[in-house]
């Protein structure tokens, strides 16, 4: 893991990179922590939380639930230009979804587990 410094002058794209495997992980842990689905169920539900759509609609819903230093690096997330063209999603929604994997690998990359944990929580909560 890199100090937060080093984190900071990352792109965010990084943080979205890093952001989108942990989440997609804590998802289907969850899953099959909490169902006895067969891994074709069990992909298609972890699909209605990964998806860029639910992505920017869990980072609404958390936006009041968020410190200014976490809405900041929000901001940063869905403002970073990035030249990939989603295929499945609302361009909007894909920045928004964006800003929420750049919060969940920021959080992961500067080892703020107790904040990531909360978060993450919240999400299962906010679908």
């Amino acid at each position: 893991m890199k100090e937060k410094e080093e984190v900071n002058n990352m792109s965010p794209l990084t943080w979205a990179y890093v952001g989108d495997a942990v989440y997609e992980l804590y998802i289907r842990n969850n899953l099959v922590n909490t169902t006895n689905l067969k891994p074709h169920k069990l992909h298609i539900e972890s699909i209605k939380y990964v998806k860029a759509k639910s992505q920017a609609e869990i980072l609404e819903k958390l936006d009041s639930f968020l410190t200014e230093e976490e809405k900041e690096i929000v901001r940063r997330g869905r403002n970073t230009k990035n030249h990939h063209l989603p295929k499945n999603a609302d361009v909007n929604d894909y920045m928004y979804s964006t800003a929420f994997e750049a919060l969940i690998g920021y959080l992961y990359l500067t080892k703020e587990n107790e904040r990531l944990k909360e978060i993450l929580e919240k999400c299962i909560e906010k679908m």
